[in-house]
């Protein structure tokens, strides 16, 4: 395991109408987002020629790809996803378009990210040139309330989300911004949240925000677990019952001495177990049997291959499992985890 220079894809989705296209459009026009490439939807006759309706200087430099005046570079999803990222990363090394550092996949409104993630990441092709950076959800701050709770698809938006950015906020009164607020918090304690208008924000604060910093020297876990370390649970308190479509979220703090031997089959199992409800998993692991830490991550039914975090380092190591699901049964998950 080496330090991982693959391509980091930002996943970007939110609820329809929460602002992922004014979001995109300032993006797109932003000098820092100069060798970013980015994917979008295509939507009937939405797409690319809606996102780009107010733009003046671009080109168009190969199918269904466009180059703005920033430097970004645009490319409608016409065809498979899989197929579309496999297109771009032969063109790049054939010259055909220009460089590009990173990737934004832009979802649509009704999509659950979570077969998206575990379908691309399964490609070879695709994993083995890719990584997942972060997974960047907007949530309308006057709808939002609303839409989670009447939309599976908006709940597992949120709940696997790594940035929440609650948008329109200018719209929203402060005591509705403030349970929005709550309930996102209780539904993905993890999740770092911004509250942005009119798509405002600093690319640096959703892009290149996963596991290393933007220039990769320095590896940055702690911007990708966000979730405490400690969960009820292990204050003491047993878990309560869960409905089998509630979507929870807890963490499992493993302060022993492991070896990842022990860990990784104990993690597949899980994987294979519970893949139906997983939504997501991610952790921090200390190894004793490993140079440095590493940082896990899966999605339903696969764990992906570990990256290790050379040059981190924190005061206090400690091995700590993130999981979100539907109706997950945290009782037997700990048990598993806590008997290696």
């Amino acid at each position: 395991m080496t330090l991982d220079h693959r391509i980091p894809v930002t996943l970007l989705t939110g609820f329809l109408g929460s602002g992922k296209t004014t979001l995109l459009n300032k993006l797109l026009h932003n000098p820092g987002m100069k060798d970013t490439a980015v994917i979008i939807n295509e939507l009937g006759s939405a797409g690319l020629d809606h996102i780009l309706a107010r733009t003046v200087e671009s080109q168009h430099i190969a199918d269904n790809t466009v180059l703005l005046e920033s430097g970004c570079l645009c490319c409608t999803l016409s065809n498979e996803l899989a197929d579309t990222m496999r297109d771009l990363f032969f063109k790049r090394q054939l010259q055909a378009i220009p460089n590009f550092s990173r990737l934004v996949i832009e979802t649509t409104g009704m999509a659950d990210p979570g077969p998206i993630m575990a379908n691309l990441l399964n490609e070879p092709v695709i994993s083995s040139t890719y990584r997942l950076d972060a997974v960047v959800v907007t949530i309308d701050s006057t709808y939002g309330l609303q839409q989670i709770a009447e939309h599976g698809e908006a709940r597992k938006q949120a709940a696997v989300a790594d940035v929440l950015l609650i948008t329109k906020t200018d719209l929203a009164s402060p005591e509705g911004l403030e349970t929005l607020t709550e309930a996102l918090i209780k539904l993905n304690p993890g999740a770092t949240q911004y509250r942005i208008t009119h798509g405002d924000i600093d690319p640096s604060a959703i892009i290149d925000a996963g596991l290393f910093s933007p220039n990769g020297a320095q590896a940055q876990p702690q911007r990708w677990l966000r979730a405490p370390s400690r969960s009820k649970a292990t204050r003491g308190m047993l878990p309560q019952a869960v409905h089998e479509d509630e979507i929870t979220s807890f963490t499992v703090t493993m302060p022993k001495p492991l070896t990842w031997i022990q860990l990784e089959p104990v993690l597949q199992w899980l994987c294979a177990t519970h893949g139906e409800q997983l939504l997501r998993m991610k952790g921090i692991i200390h190894a004793e049997d490993q140079p440095a830490p590493l940082a896990v991550h899966a999605v339903h039914h696969t764990l992906y291959p570990p990256n290790l975090l050379e040059g981190w380092d924190e005061d206090e190591p400690i091995t700590r499992i993130v999981l979100i699901g539907k109706g997950l049964d945290e009782i037997k998950i700990r048990d598993a985890l806590m008997q290696i």
